[in-house]
């Protein structure tokens, strides 16, 4: 039962992100019936439309769907009372305690050879 739920919430997601592309898996699996009888430019063959038109105008129609289950969040509600506001101590008047503390620690280190490369020579 434990592992039940993660399949199903997998699954709804899996859902949620399918939703918006919906629209465009219609258009591409009924492109010629879309083509044929839903084109708004049927009239207009020069706009090489091949439905493309649908498709926008169920785009448009779910992202204003969207936008209606939207909530309307009214501020007036949720008064911001309960916070409480810090105080900011201007810069001049903060007191010069701090301290720079930073150490260099040299780790370089490097070999010393005093054997130099000379090419060969040509005799």
């Amino acid at each position: 039962m434990v592992k039940f739920y993660p399949i199903v919430f997998t699954l709804l997601y899996m859902v949620a992100m399918v939703k918006p592309v919906l629209p465009v898996f219609d258009y591409v699996v009924n492109h010629d019936y879309i083509v044929e009888f839903l084109c708004i430019n049927q009239d207009k063959p020069e706009l090489n439309c091949d439905g493309k038109c649908y498709l926008m105008q169920q785009l448009e129609a779910q992202k204003e769907e969207k936008k209606q289950n939207l909530p309307a969040i009214d501020l007036q509600e949720y008064p911001i009372g309960f916070v409480s506001f810090v105080a900011i101590v201007a810069v001049s008047d903060a007191p010069k305690i701090l301290k720079k503390t930073i150490s260099y620690s040299n780790q370089y280190s490097f070999l010393t050879s005093y054997s130099y490369f000379h090419p060969p020579s040509v005799s």
